[in-house]
């Protein structure tokens, strides 16, 4: 009994003094978690009894939408058409006090949620976007920009800013998601798409930062090594964004290079996301996960090592799109985030300058 009472005694003046010290009470930190983190969830509209408007109240920062249940294909996730789609967005913005990201994967091609039969504008796949000029890649990304904006999303995890230096590339090349092979085309082409998706007041994604274009692996399906493949040209397009001022928000990538980082992937490496991206490339925005339910991370790491080494990577917002797997709650990421904090393994330093660089974003769009 005695053993049991010095333990709760230490802790509680382990949380009285991380409190006293940083200034933060439970809520406001737990808060603050939230807002790092973007989650998919089911449904085409939302009520008071749904968990991910309880989510929404509670501070979650994003969501992302999917127009199909990837269990069932026949099944809509959270798109069915424009009107229905316009009508969510605006509940789900109504519920929360912060401005809401609403979030999906609009690239053009394959990757497309909002579907030309479900009334939205087709949109071609990159490398065709790039074999036809400028004049039509404006046109394109203009109606695809619209299509969002007039929708109420708020953010398109594109362009891909991948170099298609693998023509075996099963993820990025074969699919046509890359605009192209040399960096010179890809910054133009990827360019205009963030123009016109910034007059839309749509905020662009770039990814899948260090490079993804050079691997031979998907890292949906497990690990992916790009030691021998990476090409340091590949950081090129981010160091034109960065350095002209035109990113917002980067997307990491589940891949592992010895010669950047000898222990972790990108998603989970201090030494790619804050060394290389945020100190030598000097990015100072958003940096969003890939989703950490993908085979790469969610085989090797608990929720536990993912989050611990995610958030002191630099990683300031958390992307578990409930696709992939069994679906995640906030509840689980924040209280698993939140007792990392109390024993010190996460830094509550890097949780506010998340949470300043979300702000910041937000208060642009």
């Amino acid at each position: 009994m005695q053993k049991i009472l010095v333990v709760a005694f230490l802790l509680f003046s382990l949380v009285n003094n991380l409190l006293a010290n940083e200034g933060y009470t439970k809520q406001e930190i737990e808060r603050m978690i939230s807002k790092m983190v973007i989650l998919g969830f089911n449904g085409e509209s939302v009520n008071q009894n749904d968990e991910i408007y309880k989510n929404i109240k509670a501070g979650l920062g994003g969501v992302i939408l999917f127009d199909k249940d990837p269990n069932d294909k026949k099944k809509v996730k959270n798109v069915r058409s424009k009107e229905q789609l316009k009508k969510l967005t605006s509940s789900l913005q109504t519920i929360s006090k912060q401005k809401l990201l609403i979030s999906i994967d609009q690239e053009g091609g394959i990757v497309q949620r909002l579907k030309s039969e479900d009334g939205f504008v087709n949109t071609p796949k990159a490398i065709d976007v790039a074999s036809k000029g400028e004049d039509f890649a404006k046109q394109t990304y203009k109606l695809l920009a619209k299509d969002l904006s007039e929708s109420g999303i708020n953010a398109d995890f594109a362009p891909v800013v991948d170099l298609a230096i693998n023509k075996q590339n099963k993820v990025i090349v074969t699919r046509g998601r890359s605009f192209g092979e040399s960096s010179k085309e890809v910054i133009k082409y990827s360019s205009i798409f963030v123009d016109e998706l910034k007059k839309q007041h749509v905020i662009s994604v770039l990814k899948h930062f260090p490079g993804h274009g050079s691997s031979l692996a998907d890292s949906h399906l497990g690990f992916v090594d790009i030691t021998n493949t990476w090409n340091e040209k590949e950081l090129e397009p981010y160091k034109y964004f960065i350095k002209n001022n035109k990113v917002d928000m980067i997307m990491t990538a589940h891949v592992y290079n010895k010669n950047l980082d000898e222990e972790y992937p990108a998603t989970l490496s201090y030494e790619i996301n804050t060394k290389l991206l945020r100190d030598k490339l000097g990015f100072n925005g958003v940096l969003v996960s890939d989703d950490l339910q993908m085979y790469a991370i969610s085989k090797h790491y608990d929720l536990k090592q993912t989050l611990t080494l995610a958030i002191n990577s630099g990683v300031s917002m958390l992307l578990y799109a409930n696709q992939l797997a069994k679906p995640i709650t906030l509840k689980q990421i924040v209280d698993t985030a939140y007792s990392l904090v109390l024993s010190e393994e996460i830094s509550l330093e890097q949780i506010v300058k998340a949470n300043e660089r979300i702000d910041k974003m937000m208060s642009k769009y």
